[in-house]
């Protein structure tokens, strides 16, 4: 039998290589990192109090009609709602103060910007061609229009408008198995199917790009983080992997490769920085996963690299952050929405300094009596799970939580 040639064998190995799975039997520990914490905790109820807003907006609503959200929400925040009974014969209702309204304002002059309309199109283009078919059920792409920046109306105010990118289509869901409404781009665009790290490699000229070369990913690692050396060592070799872009379809490597893993952290890695807040709840980040085909990799790869990507534990929820994009606990780019966002939040702020028992009129004397609006409607004092007045225990109940790499029990 002749040997193969040296060059062959050079050409060969380091390929078969990259199909390799060498980040086995390995823990990593999960540390609080304070900063991103408050990063997320500073917007507890805020996209709660921005789906409330637009659907009250320059007309009060019954009370009745926004049961779904209790009283006590309603009264947290005077600077932002006001409560009112319209005369004895209706119902309590509820509408945006003029702050409010003005903040509103500004906002949908954010949103109607050209500018700002082409962003949005173009990144919501850009999370459709993550997904191999360039589709996504609607229900999918409305759990990320908040954190894309879409309008709460966005098919209507701003799809419809671009039908060179979009379509509405109906499709069979291979999750559901159900018939639904799909979000499609109509044609592959290639001058976005240029990630955010091959963008800084070649300094914004994508004339410069070259596939396949090796890019390292940003990494800040907390304190209390303390990999072990086998991990350490695993990581500056994972680092010189080539770099595969999010946009290339790369299921032809075997899934339990770290290859593969450098694939599915360039596409997580990606998602999370075409939100405006570079952050999302992880139960998004797992749905669309299933979408785009890589079932529980992304809960995979955002244990392995804690220096990447941050989980956190707060507002009742569990969040991953994009840690690049912070500076403690500041964005380092600040979306003009996040700019409206930090105001509403602010406005949010100044309810709790003046925060007093809100109490309503009945009108059914001459005698004004107060009424307690606790206790207008037994339906409404049920306390939601999602505005709590008291802040709220972290969801694994731990900082010294441990995870484990789920490959080195499945092999």
């Amino acid at each position: 039998m002749i040997p193969p040639s040296p060059s062959l064998s050079a050409t060969i190995l380091p390929h078969r290589l990259h199909h390799l799975r060498t980040f086995i039997d390995a823990r990593v520990k999960w540390a609080r990192d304070p900063f991103l914490d408050t990063a997320v905790s500073k917007e507890k109820n805020l996209k709660q109090l921005i789906s409330l807003k637009n659907q009250i907006l320059s007309s009060s609503l019954p009370l009745s009609t926004l049961s779904s959200s209790p009283v006590k929400f309603f009264q947290k925040y005077p600077s932002f709602f006001r409560i009112f009974q319209p005369c004895p014969s209706l119902p309590l209702h509820i509408k945006l103060t003029s702050q409010a309204l003005t903040l509103h304002k500004e906002e949908s002059a954010i949103h109607s910007s050209p500018c700002h309309r082409n962003d949005a199109v173009k990144r919501l283009a850009k999370v459709l061609m993550l997904a191999n078919a360039r589709r996504l059920p609607l229900h999918v792409v409305d759990k990320f229009k908040y954190d894309l920046g879409l309008p709460h109306n966005y098919v209507t105010a701003l799809l419809a408008d671009y039908p060179e990118y979009f379509q509405v289509c109906e499709i069979k869901d291979h999750v559901t198995n159900k018939e639904t409404l799909a979000l499609e781009l109509v044609s592959w665009r290639k001058e976005l199917a240029v990630s955010e790290m091959e963008r800084k490699v070649c300094n914004g000229d994508i004339s410069n790009l070259r596939r396949g070369r090796c890019i390292e990913f940003p990494m800040n690692f907390p304190r209390g983080v303390d990999l072990e050396k086998k991990v350490k060592n695993w990581v500056e070799k994972w680092q010189q992997l080539p770099y595969v872009s999010p946009y290339e379809d790369a299921f032809h490597l075997a899934p339990r490769s770290d290859l593969a893993e450098k694939w599915a952290v360039a596409v997580l890695h990606e998602l999370l920085w075409l939100l405006v807040s570079k952050k999302t709840e992880r139960d998004n980040v797992f749905c669309l996963g299933d979408y785009l085909g890589f079932g529980d990799r992304f809960k995979k790869v955002s244990v392995h690299h804690p220096g990447i990507f941050y989980v956190s534990n707060k507002i009742r929820t569990q969040t991953v952050v994009l840690r690049e994009a912070y500076r403690k606990d500041f964005l380092v780019q600040k979306h003009a929405l996040m700019g409206m966002r930090y105001r509403y939040v602010h406005l949010m702020n100044k309810s709790k300094d003046r925060r007093k028992p809100v109490c309503a009129l009945a009108f059914g004397s001459t005698r004004k009596r107060k009424v307690n609006l606790s206790t207008v409607k037994e339906k409404t004092t049920k306390e939601d799970d999602n505005c709590g007045s008291e802040e709220e225990k972290d969801s694994n109940g731990s900082s010294e939580s441990e995870f484990e790499d789920v490959d080195s029990q499945e092999q």
